[in-house]
Formats: structure tokens, C-alpha cells, sequence
């Protein structure tokens, strides 16, 4: 059954029959409403968002508890797991990475810049050319990093490098390389067993969809296939994270995908690119007129009207 509206016009000379109206041709149809609009994106929130939710996020991470027993423990199951999965190449990926020095210099820094430069940089992107899907890709991002400080907390996990009886290289001690905060001088400024789930994966499975899926370029579309799959092999290769980290990161970007999909009811990338423009005002009816002066009939017209004195009294019109 059709719902309908019911609009009266009121004039001058009363009050017009109703006229029934449809409601919303989306309700009509039971096509799904969205349910939050896309906003422009303010500058200078948007710095100060990101800025403070890094900030917190940093904190929080730093502030779990670092288990070192169990985390050490955890990184032996991993390791035992992937070994009955016939599927523990870090080793094998490390050592041989390490044997080429330039190549694993590269891939320290790799780690410790492109993690933060390549996302902002895609924030940048978004913010200019696709400020309708901004908001909805940035609260994946958001999502995402927050699910994962649950795993942190839940799920403490020291990396390859850091496990008992093993051999795996910690290529920063090694090369001496600077900036990563997992080895080195600035290891006590980082929580050292916070490496389930991977937010290197995470991150640039988040910024390699986006590049692929909005990018025109061909070539720019190539290289969002190409980020995560690289920031992969940097993360074996430099003994930071399993290649199960890297799952845990992609559980944590789904995650983050359906919080968007429930807040405003579609995929970031199926809305508008730009903010539509605020809709206009819906032509309503003509509005009742003034009231007439007090002691006009609703009948009189304006010529009908007997000229009144100052105190009210009614004037002779004779002559």
C-alpha cells in the first residue's frame, strides 16, 4: 500500500480541496536509503583529526602491556602453525634479502617511511579530487587502525627478530640504519611486541584498493597493485612481522570496510566524487495571506471597506 501526504493550499477565498502526493520515489520502491550524506572535508579538521588520532593511537599502542613471555610464546605457535603449513619462508626471505646489502638498506627504509608518507599522501589525494568519498575512505583507515590496538592488547606477538633460538637477521642492528622505531636506539619508544596484526599491511591495502579502484592512470592504478604486495616482502624480509601478520591486517581492513558500509550504506568507492550540492527548497504552496484588519469581513473587498475615523467611529459617506 502507498503511502501518501496529504497538502492543503489555503486562499483567499478558503480553504482548497487536499491533494494527495507520493511520498519519496526511493521509499515508494523500498530502494535502501543511505544512511549518512557525504560532507565536504574541512582542512584544517582534517589536520587536526589525523594529527591527534595518530597521537592517540601511538599512546595506546605504546601503553599495552608488553608480555614478553607470552609474546614470545605466541611467536613460537606462529611459527610452529606456519611450519605445518609448509609455509615458513621468513627465514629463507630474510637471509637471502640480507646477502644483497643495498637492496635490504632500501627495504629499512622502505619500512620505516613509506608506512606513513604514502597514506597521507593518499589522504592528500583523496581530500583533493574526491572530497564525496573522503570522509567514508577515511573512516575505513580509522576503523582499522582502531580494531587493531584490540589485537595488540589480546594478542601480544614478539617479531621473528626478536624470538628465542632462532636466526632470523635484525637487519636495522645490522646495516644501522636510521628512523625505524622497532630496532635499535628507539626501540624502548615503541612497543616491541605489537606485531599481530600487521598495520603496514593494513595501511597500504587500504591505500593500494583506493589508488587502484579511483585512480584514471594506468600506471598509478599498476602501482596500487604493487604497494601492498612489495610492503609484503619488506616486512618478511627486514624479520618484522610473519607473513600471518599480514592476515591479521587484512581482517582488520574488512573490518574497518563494513563499519563504513553500515554508516553511510554503501562502499567508500560507490558514493558520489564530489559533495553534492546542498538540495534546493522544495517549492511548497502558497502561503495563507495576511489576516485582514480587524473589522473586515472575510467577504469585503478592499473597495468595500467604510473609512473609519480616528477613535473608530464609522464616517458618513453621504452627500
Amino acid at each position: 500500500m502507498t503511502e501518501t501526504t496529504v497538502t492543503t493550499v489555503t486562499t483567499q477565498d478558503g480553504r482548497e480541496p487536499a491533494v494527495p502526493s507520493p511520498v519519496a520515489a526511493g521509499q515508494e520502491q523500498g530502494s535502501p536509503r543511505r544512511r549518512r550524506a557525504p560532507r565536504r572535508p574541512r582542512l584544517w579538521f582534517e589536520i587536526l583529526l589525523i594529527a591527534v588520532s595518530y597521537w592517540t593511537y601511538s599512546l595506546v599502542r605504546n601503553a599495552v602491556p608488553e608480555q614478553r613471555s607470552e609474546a614470545l610464546r605466541n611467536a613460537d605457535w606462529i611459527w610452529m602453525v606456519e611450519h605445518h603449513l609448509s609455509l615458513a619462508v621468513e627465514e629463507s626471505v630474510n637471509h637471502t634479502v640480507n646477502s644483497v646489502a643495498w637492496l635490504i638498506v632500501g627495504m629499512n627504509y622502505y619500512y620505516a617511511t613509506l608506512h606513513f608518507v604514502v597514506t597521507l599522501g593518499v589522504l592528500v589525494w583523496l581530500y583533493r579530487r574526491h572530497p564525496g568519498r573522503y570522509g567514508a575512505t577515511r573512516l575505513v583507515l580509522f576503523a582499522t587502525t582502531g580494531v587493531a590496538l584490540v589485537g595488540y592488547y589480546l594478542f601480544p606477538l614478539a617479531p621473528p627478530r626478536l624470538m628465542n633460538n632462532s636466526h632470523f637477521v635484525d637487519t636495522v642492528m645490522v646495516h644501522q640504519t636510521w628512523g625505524s622505531m622497532a630496532s635499535g636506539d628507539l626501540k624502548n619508544m615503541s612497543n616491541q611486541y605489537a606485531a599481530m596484526p600487521s598495520m603496514h599491511i593494513g595501511w597500504s591495502m587500504w591505500c593500494g584498493l583506493t589508488i587502484f579502484i579511483l585512480a584514471s592512470a594506468p600506471w598509478a592504478r599498476v602501482l596500487g597493485l604493487l604497494y601492498p604486495a612489495l610492503t609484503l616482502v619488506v616486512i618478511v624480509a627486514t624479520a618484522n612481522h610473519f607473513w600471518l601478520d599480514a592476515v591479521g591486517g587484512l581482517l582488520c581492513l574488512a573490518f574497518g570496510f563494513t563499519v563504513a558500509w553500515v554508516w553511510y550504506g554503501a562502499l567508500p568507492y560507490a558514493l558520489p566524487r564530489l559533495v553534492p550540492a546542498k538540495a534546493t527548497a522544495k517549492t511548497r504552496p502558497k502561503a495563507k495571506t495576511r489576516p485582514r484588519a480587524k473589522g473586515n469581513s472575510k467577504g469585503n473587498s478592499k473597495g468595500n471597506s467604510k473609512p473609519k475615523a480616528a477613535d473608530g467611529t464609522l464616517l458618513s459617506t453621504k452627500k
